[in-house]
């Protein structure tokens, strides 16, 4: 009877030690499955909580010749010095002095040297919008190449490698929407304004966007602005304030009650006036951000020198400008 109570109790004890070992086990298995998903999990916590700093660079006009090629450089340079660092750039448009009326060769020239400057002198990662000067040959008057495949805005899609002519992407809780400003008036001229299919697209960006994610629009000709009234510098023959459609949004009040319901959309930027202001209307803060050229490579343009915008967006919706003069 000793001899099996003995045996009794060493199984007894076994049996314990092996429940011992196992629990052991899978509280250290659990521990380092937990501990490796923590540093991911806090990583996604704190992308969240980010602040998002980039810089808006519109209006470069940039050109054979030193003064065009030497601003633009220092303007990339400024960027990249600059206290706290910037996470990304935004080209806002009008990157070449103008591809419009420009032949083959003049606009090539133009493109490779953007390309060149912005290789030597940035190493940022850069999101570009279409200006109306990248246009490519809507305001040739002779020898139209309108049966070119490069002709309008296939030339700088590809040259600047953009996923299409309006795109999104994202960064931390900020979802950014780029818009393609541009069409082509076919009474001569171009308009600003959304045409049907990227109405539709954005209609549908906007639907599936989060109502917790925050929502940046870019456009190369500002949505809303008064320095759109301010352009020509005089008013109409009867007083009215010149605000042509191909100097703001003429499709304004199209968007706005769109953009009425999503309260998350939180500011658009834009360039193309060379002029700057901030318009607050609705809860959206728009932006004009001047031109990274002033007056054309000629100084100030009215009383905007040649700047560039350094833009701050916050984990709860914040938005901060800074307009910064880079010479």
């Amino acid at each position: 009877m000793e001899k099996t109570g003995n045996r009794q109790q060493r199984r007894i004890h076994r049996t314990t030690e092996i429940v011992m070992k196992r629990k052991a086990f899978l509280q250290n298995t659990a521990a380092v499955i937990g501990g490796s998903m923590l540093p991911s999990f806090a990583r996604a916590a704190e992308e969240k909580k980010k602040w998002i700093r980039f810089a808006h660079l519109s209006d470069i006009h940039v050109k054979p010749g030193l003064l065009p090629e030497a601003g633009m450089a220092r303007a990339l340079q400024h960027v990249q010095q600059l206290n706290r660092k910037v996470d990304f750039i935004v080209n806002g448009g009008d990157a070449i002095m103008d591809a419009l009326e420009a032949d083959k060769s003049k606009t090539q020239t133009q493109w490779d040297l953007f390309k060149s400057i912005l290789q030597k002198e940035n190493s940022l990662s850069v999101y570009h919008t279409i200006g109306n000067h990248d246009v490519w040959g809507w305001f040739i008057k002779s020898n139209k190449p309108d049966n070119d495949r490069l002709y309008g805005k296939v030339w700088v899609v590809e040259t600047l490698e953009m996923p299409k002519r309006f795109y999104s992407f994202t960064k931390a809780n900020w979802k950014f929407i780029v818009l393609d400003s541009t069409q082509l008036n076919p009474a001569g001229g171009y308009i600003g304004k959304l045409d049907e299919e990227q109405l539709i697209w954005l209609k549908e960006e906007l639907k599936n966007t989060a109502s917790t994610q925050f929502i940046c629009i870019i456009s190369h000709i500002p949505i809303l602005s008064i320095c759109a009234g301010l352009f020509f510098n005089k008013t109409e023959a009867n007083g009215d304030l010149m605000i042509k459609r191909n100097l703001m949004h003429s499709d304004f009040l199209v968007l706005k009650p769109i953009f009425r319901q999503y309260p998350n959309i939180k500011v658009c930027i834009s360039g193309h006036i060379h002029l700057q202001d901030e318009v607050d209307y609705l809860g959206i803060k728009y932006y004009c951000n001047g031109a990274v050229s002033g007056n054309w490579w000629n100084g100030s343009f009215q009383e905007f020198a040649p700047a560039y915008a350094l833009m701050e967006l916050g984990p709860e919706g914040q938005v901060s400008r800074t307009m910064t003069p880079y010479q």
